[in-house]
């Protein structure tokens, strides 16, 4: 590491205020993406401001038809918590499979959208339930926050608060995680909306997406029957050591399957 300073307020305006003076500063969240990069001197910043010490950035609770999760909320506290469990299960869940116990007691909800990495698991869960990410300085809808390769709406200082979900009919997301790192090589998240279904698909592409076939489908029968015959192009997959644009682009057409299934508390489908 090199030299940097610094910061941990402990008010939301005095972080909000830091940010705006500090352009060249880093915000820190749970850090378990930017201390690795610090570590291997591929993040430079002139300082930090830790966004540990405020309060007012960290807890669950239920608005009417919302579930609102503020952004320095642990992944650990999220798989665990009453109002997630009785709101959108799929959360819980979702929480429960990211990375190991370090990681999920240290990372935060707010850190990984904000890192927006293209395997992480909290962006297909944000875009499938259209949710709405809330910052110091405005909202932004899911489906506008997402824009590339870690590549978010987020301006320059800009702080998440916190994530307004709307409960669903249904919900439920699935993965084939990596064995070491535990991304998803692929991750789909489903949801049977108020205003129809959406699916997300992370880890396959440089940046998370929607499946809108498969949403045209569902929303015409949302049943894995529907999905039959429906097959992802491998173009714009990735493709590394862990698998090939076309075996990701096959695991899509089984996992959504899969977690349609699993919304609705049926048997997986089994392969054909």
């Amino acid at each position: 590491m090199h030299d940097f300073l610094y910061q941990r307020p402990t008010q939301l305006p005095e972080a909000s205020q830091w940010a705006k003076e500090h352009v060249d500063y880093k915000l820190l969240a749970g850090g378990m993406s930017l201390i690795p990069s610090l570590k291997m001197r591929l993040s430079q910043p002139a300082g930090l401001i830790d966004l540990s010490a405020i309060d007012a950035l960290k807890g669950v609770r239920i608005e009417g038809d919302e579930l609102i999760i503020k952004a320095m909320t642990p992944h650990a506290e999220v798989a665990i918590d009453k109002n997630v469990r009785q709101g959108i299960r799929a959360l819980c869940e979702l929480a429960a499979g990211i990375g190991d116990p370090l990681v999920r007691n240290r990372g935060t909800i707010g850190g990984s959208l904000a890192n927006a990495d293209p395997a992480a698991c909290y962006p297909s869960a944000v875009l499938a339930l259209n949710a709405t990410i809330k910052t110091n300085q405005r909202e932004i809808a899911a489906d506008q926050f997402f824009l590339g390769l870690f590549e978010t709406a987020l301006h320059p200082g800009e702080i998440i608060t916190e994530i307004r979900f709307p409960k669903p009919k249904a919900a439920a997301y699935w993965k084939f995680r990596q064995p070491a790192s535990r991304f998803s090589l692929v991750g789909v998240f489903v949801a049977q909306t108020n205003t129809g279904v959406r699916v997300a698909i992370t880890g396959a592409a440089d940046t998370v997406f929607r499946h809108t076939e498969a949403e045209q489908r569902l929303n015409v029968q949302f049943h894995p029957s529907a999905l039959k015959g429906l097959f992802m192009s491998e173009k714009n997959m990735n493709s590394d050591i862990h698998a090939s644009a076309q075996y990701r682009a096959h695991c899509i057409d089984v996992i959504t399957e899969r977690a349609v299934a699993m919304a609705l508390n049926l048997p997986p489908q089994k392969e054909s």
